[in-house]
């Protein structure tokens, strides 16, 4: 069975806690809090003020240059205040803020239940509505979906490659889309396999998903999606990197940066991200909502939830008991490459596919002792780094030693630091190391500009 050819791990993946938790539909939040920068580049603009009545739908913060999203309202209702909130990180971001009344939707958008298959529409013609709708990609990245579909002067698209691999342990959220909501999934590949200009799409899914595999080429062969097939993947973690599933699927390996997956004629997209181009393209609705896992050991509860942006974790996590009481670690994804929710009144967002809870046995931190120079990270590491040396140099804030070593390569799965026998927090080390040199090479890109 195919996989990624150097590094990885098998952690227990956990998803026995959410995997049979059908979506339920979230009852509609009383407030929303909506960050303007839900996307990787610059914050949209926003489009309403204070005392504005807003739609279900309506743009409310406009995309500023190419890499940009668009925002729109995920309730209607009055708009309270455009102020400065703490994001799950504690850091202060613009956000708007509306208070619901009812749940009046934009005119132009089809909230009908029928799946409408067919498109016809220019390559052009899809990217502006994937534009307009503020897609992104949901597998936390949050890159922008019409830039990473605008395919450059010269260049060419061979592949297109769905992730619906989701390697990290617990959550379940893409796992469920494949299950049920499978026609809508293959006809977004369909579009996306138009938008670019391939007659091929292959969707990667670890083989502990055998019913997801099983129904998503049933639909296939029932309803004739031609060129799309389904590809099980051996299990094993990061499987979903983005360079790490052209890898397995493919068998071609993407250069360093600056190169892209488009260098090896792939095109990568989530499979919650292809559902999203659907209802764009053939339903003109917005980004507005996302199914997001709701986990862990430390909940009373668990789900899979089909929530409008902006209602606060706390109120998610209440629908789930609350946070217990405790040593509990609140996560905006899985205990691999999740973030630590430090302000859990924060709201959720596109990039939110899931929030794991657990608690202080479940996450132990073992006692820092002296690297033993076993190499253990080394092997563990799937882009071929020394994740000790990387450590090292941060630490010492050799910065130039550790951009010539690649550390911007760092895909941050935390491999390294879960193979770790010495409990060194590598992970933490190289991603500030990894920062800070990004910051050093675009202050040096802004510097050759002048």
């Amino acid at each position: 069975m195919k996989s990624f050819p150097i590094g990885g791990i098998h952690p227990s993946d956990n998803k026995e806690w959410s995997k049979d938790r059908a979506i339920e539909v979230l009852d509609l939040p009383n407030e929303v809090k909506i960050p303007l920068i839900q996307h990787i580049g610059t914050p949209a603009v926003p489009l309403v003020a204070k005392g504005d009545k807003v739609l279900t739908g309506q743009l409310i913060g406009e995309a500023v240059g190419f890499v940009s999203a668009n925002i729109h309202s995920p309730i209607s209702g009055t708009v309270t205040a455009i102020d400065s909130y703490p994001n799950g990180q504690g850091q202060l971001i613009t956000m708007v803020a509306i208070k619901r009344e009812g749940d009046e939707w934009v005119e132009s958008i089809d909230r009908s239940q029928e799946h409408k298959r067919e498109c016809r529409l220019e390559t052009a013609e899809i990217i502006a509505r994937i534009k307009a709708a503020g897609v992104v990609g949901l597998g936390g990245a949050q890159f922008p979906t019409h830039v990473k579909l605008s395919i450059p002067d010269g260049q060419k698209a061979e592949v297109l490659i769905i992730n619906g691999v989701e390697c990290e342990p617990y959550l379940t959220s893409d796992y469920r889309n494949m299950v049920e909501r499978a026609e809508m999934l293959l006809t977004g590949v369909e579009i996306i396999m138009r938008a670019i200009g391939v007659e091929r799409a292959i969707i990667g899914v670890e083989n502990n998903k055998p019913d997801a595999i099983a129904h998503l080429r049933d639909v296939i062969v029932r309803d004739g999606y031609r060129g799309i097939e389904v590809e099980p993947l051996k299990l094993r973690y990061p499987q979903g990197g983005e360079k790490q599933l052209i890898a397995a699927v493919t068998g071609r390996q993407v250069a360093p940066p600056p190169a892209l997956p488009l260098s090896e004629g792939a095109v990568v997209c989530n499979v919650s991200s292809a559902i999203a181009v659907y209802e764009a393209v053939q339903k003109n609705k917005p980004l507005i909502e996302r199914v997001v896992t709701l986990t862990g050991k430390g909940l009373g509860s668990t789900h899979n939830y089909l929530a409008r942006f902006g209602v606060s974790i706390n109120d998610l996590l209440e629908r789930c008991g609350g946070i217990p009481e405790g040593d509990v670690k609140v996560l905006n994804g899985g205990p691999m490459m999740g973030r630590a929710i430090v302000e859990t009144s924060s709201p959720f967002i596109k990039g939110c596919s899931g929030i794991t809870v657990l608690t202080g046995s479940d996450v132990p931190r073992g006692k820092e002792s002296a690297c033993i120079k076993c190499a253990k990270c080394v092997s563990a590491c799937p882009m071929g780094l020394e994740p000790y040396l990387l450590t090292k140099l941060a630490k010492l804030q050799k910065w130039d030693i550790a951009e010539e070593h690649n550390t911007v390569d760092c895909i941050e799965c935390g491999c390294c630091s879960y193979t770790c026998p010495s409990n060194l927090p590598l992970l933490d080390y190289i991603r500030i190391g990894k920062q800070t040199v990004m910051a050093n090479i675009r202050a040096r890109a802004a510097a050759n500009k002048k």
